[in-house]
């Protein structure tokens, strides 16, 4: 009909990736509120926490690597529009350095998949 306007069609926007310095600022300030960051559940065990565990990472390390690290690698679009994935490194203290992938959720909230040794 004319005048009735549809919904756009979302799936077909392309978004500019970031700067990796501006993504840098948003991941850095966004982790500073712990519960901007999702990386646990409950009622199961999420593939970030088995990885901490078996891997001996904290939870103090990883907010760490968030809050002070640097991008390492591509910028990659995540699966929904908004959404960024990002891998977060950082030489820890007397140890190896660190790496959190993370999606960048709107730029208001961070999910974190995995952490891992960048030297295995």
């Amino acid at each position: 009909m004319i005048g009735i306007m549809s919904k756009p069609d979302r799936s077909a926007v392309v978004q500019f990736k970031p700067r990796h310095s501006d993504l840098e600022k948003t991941i850095r300030s966004v982790a500073l509120d712990s519960k901007n960051v999702r990386w646990r559940a409950q009622g199961y065990e999420t593939h970030c926490e088995s990885r901490m565990e078996w891997r001996d990472i904290t939870d103090r390390m990883m907010f760490e690597v968030l809050r002070t690290g640097y991008i390492k690698g591509d910028i990659e679009p995540g699966r929904k529009p908004g959404e960024w994935k990002v891998k977060m490194v950082k030489q820890m203290k007397g140890t190896r350095e660190i790496g959190v992938v993370t999606v960048v959720i709107n730029c208001q909230r961070l999910f974190v998949k995995t952490v891992e040794w960048e030297d295995l």
